[in-house]
């Protein structure tokens, strides 16, 4: 069998050993050949596009601050990597904290760092619904692949939501870049199936397609190849390519890519 092998996605970089969303975990998750990051992002008060999942940042930085409540400068006081590792005052081999690896990451800077990495990187970019800012977050955001010549075919981004207003909204406004519809929860597909774009991208979770065994082989034989999320064990790998899944989002890139190197030089080796 020829093995078909999915790109690997890092999932808010490489964040399994990393703080989410910060220049740092993005950092490793290249170092480690990641052929895409995902990111999700959020509106400030001032205008400015964020890495960051929650509404509030009570998990990742032990505030009640509230991202859209909040301008960016005062983002950028705030300690967003010591959550993840509340010991490392301790441990002699944990990195020193890093103005520039450590703080609040803006889309701008992450899409710039992609753009000057040496191969080509893609970008997954998740808008984040419902918001106080509704569309906005997405005119912000083809604005910016817009400046760098990313909504045009070919172009290294794509945008992913749950809601399929959004996603509509980013079709009408840069049609060349591709969107992902994310899925939840198996029982919505049959509405789904009958009202997204037929050149849409499908995203469900990997918990799913496993407890929901027929859900990815009726999203393929509906004609939409599917980005699936947040895979990070062998054997959730393993369910993926049996899929032909088109790309994983994974917390840990490195361990991914040594296991889909590992299954191609099987293959190799039953093939000869």
């Amino acid at each position: 069998m020829v093995l078909v092998r999915p790109q690997v996605v890092a999932h808010r970089g490489a964040s399994h050993d990393n703080a989410e969303h910060t220049l740092r975990a993005y950092v490793a998750a290249l170092d480690a050949g990641a052929e895409g990051l995902e990111c999700d992002v959020r509106l400030t008060a001032d205008g400015h596009l964020v890495c960051v999942h929650d509404r509030d940042l009570r998990r990742t930085t032990s505030t009640r601050t509230v991202v859209s409540n909040t301008e960016l400068a005062e983002l950028d006081q705030l300690d967003f990597h010591s959550w993840k590792h509340p010991w490392a005052d301790l441990d002699d081999e944990a990195p020193d904290p890093d103005d520039q690896l450590d703080k609040v990451l803006t889309l701008r800077t992450l899409l710039e760092v992609v753009a000057d990495y040496d191969r080509r990187v893609e970008v997954a970019i998740e808008t984040k619904h419902p918001t106080r800012y509704g569309g906005l977050v997405e005119r912000r955001l083809v604005d910016q692949l817009r400046h760098l010549g990313w909504d045009r075919p070919g172009g290294p981004a794509r945008v992913m939501s749950f809601s399929f207003t959004a996603l509509q909204r980013v079709e009408r406004l840069a049609p060349h870049v591709p969107v992902v519809m994310l899925l939840e929860h198996a029982r919505t597909w049959p509405m789904l199936r009958r009202t997204i774009g037929r050149d849409w991208l499908v995203g469900p979770g990997i918990k799913e397609l496993t407890e929901h065994p027929r859900l990815g082989p009726r999203i393929l034989r509906a004609g939409h190849d599917l980005h699936v999320w947040t895979v990070n064990t062998e054997s959730q790998l393993d369910l993926c390519l049996e899929l032909g899944v088109k790309a994983v989002i994974t917390d840990r890139p490195a361990y991914l890519l040594d296991l889909l190197d590992d299954r191609e030089s099987a293959a190799g080796r039953s093939a000869g």
